[in-house]
């Protein structure tokens, strides 16, 4: 069960009109300046004695006011602000709450904390170094060992200065935290590998723009087939699908490995214009991360071989699998390849298929073929479309 059910935020930095129903663990996930901080520390604000009050800097433009409330236990906290003059507040029944905030990792770790939650606090301090990022692991890890109990734990990017495997590591200590002493925890990333992929309902997309501020996007959670399915097909590299502003989905390497040439041929970087480019381990498992970036509201196109020449009906498991894809993308987000890629790009190697798709588009020259071009042309002009973050909102 989750500590904070509810959260509403009105007026406070880029969060102009925002609600937020959190779970055990909610992972907040974004471009840089696109509000996540300031829903953890909206949080923090509210739960927490020691933490600053709004100031003018922090209403956001078009409002006179701050109002932040959340839902514990079927009691309703509430910070209401119109600074500098006036302030109402109700944190009666706050649960305690640890702030890790990115800009302290590398010094003091933690927050300050005013509040009943002093054996945590002193588990935290007695593990703090001037090691920012190993400190955050053994503060969780002593949590954990602790069995502290009841605690919403804020953490903005939990990855800062730490390799793959330390990540990996803290990120299972986290969910341990979250599971063994009922504690809820929130953070922000920009990592693939804090991502519970196979739950789709502990990601919070964090999306803004200049004209409506911070949006939040929750998704249903899957069937729990698809979950399995999803847990077991995406890995960390796959999971950029979550951090991008468009996808491209095509069906194993040898594509992979092509289109970042074809999009440089085209004058464009898909790092640059934030596209994931997604092996999907073959066509059956498309419609899978199809309903992925639907569920999650994230733009994407699908490549897929037609396996069949024009004029031609392809197999019936083929044209099974076509369909399901047809389904799952539309036609406007789907590229067929008639016959397949290897006849749209020339490619006659029988064998070593990744190698010879790199030798035939590592140069970047020659032409580009249609259908190749309008699958990037579409990728582009839908990553250029999302939202993208814009400062001093």
């Amino acid at each position: 069960m989750a500590i904070v059910d509810r959260v509403t935020i009105h007026g406070y930095r880029g969060a102009r009109d925002v609600e937020l129903a959190p779970g055990p663990v909610c992972v907040l996930v974004g471009e840089s300046s696109s509000g996540k901080s300031t829903v953890l520390s909206a949080i923090w604000t509210l739960l927490e004695a020691a933490a600053p009050m709004p100031t003018a800097a922090d209403v956001s433009r078009g409002h006179t006011r701050v109002h932040i409330e959340a839902t514990v236990a079927e009691r309703t906290l509430f910070l209401d602000a119109r600074p500098p003059a006036t302030l109402n507040l109700n944190r009666e029944g706050a649960p305690p709450a640890l702030f890790f905030p990115a800009n302290l990792r590398p010094t003091s770790l933690l927050a300050a904390t005013d509040h009943p939650a002093k054996r945590a606090v002193g588990v935290v301090r007695g593990e703090t170094t001037d090691d920012g990022g190993l400190s955050l692991v053994r503060s969780v890890a002593a949590l954990v060992e602790a069995r502290v109990r009841g605690l919403v734990v804020l953490i903005e990017e939990p990855e800062l200065y730490l390799s793959p495997p330390a990540q990996r590591h803290l990120h299972r200590l986290l969910r341990s935290l979250a599971a063994r002493g009922r504690n809820q925890i929130l953070y922000s990333t920009h990592s693939p590998l804090f991502l519970g992929v196979d739950r789709l309902d502990e990601l919070v997309l964090v999306r803004h723009d200049e004209q409506t501020g911070t949006k939040l996007l929750q998704p249903q959670s899957l069937p729990r087939a698809q979950a399995f399915r999803l847990f077991s097909e995406l890995d960390a590299e796959r999971a950029e699908i979550f951090l991008s502003r468009a996808v491209l989905l095509v069906e194993g390497r040898t594509e992979k490995l092509s289109f970042p040439f074809v999009f440089r041929a085209l004058g464009y970087d898909a790092d640059q214009e934030a596209i994931a480019i997604v092996d999907c381990a073959g066509k059956g498992n498309i419609p899978l991360f199809a309903e992925v970036c639907n569920a999650c509201q994230i733009p994407f196109v699908v490549v897929h071989d037609r396996d069949a020449p024009r004029g031609s009906q392809p197999a019936e498991a083929e044209q099974i699998a076509n369909d399901a894809i047809l389904r799952a993308s539309g036609r406007k987000r789907t590229v067929a390849l008639v016959p397949d890629f290897e006849g749209v790009t020339g490619l006659r190697a029988r064998r070593g298929k990744p190698a010879a798709a790199y030798r035939r588009f590592q140069g970047g020259e020659g032409d580009v073929p249609g259908a190749l071009r309008q699958a990037v042309e579409r990728v582009v002009a839908s990553a250029r479309r999302a939202p993208r973050t814009t400062r001093g909102a």
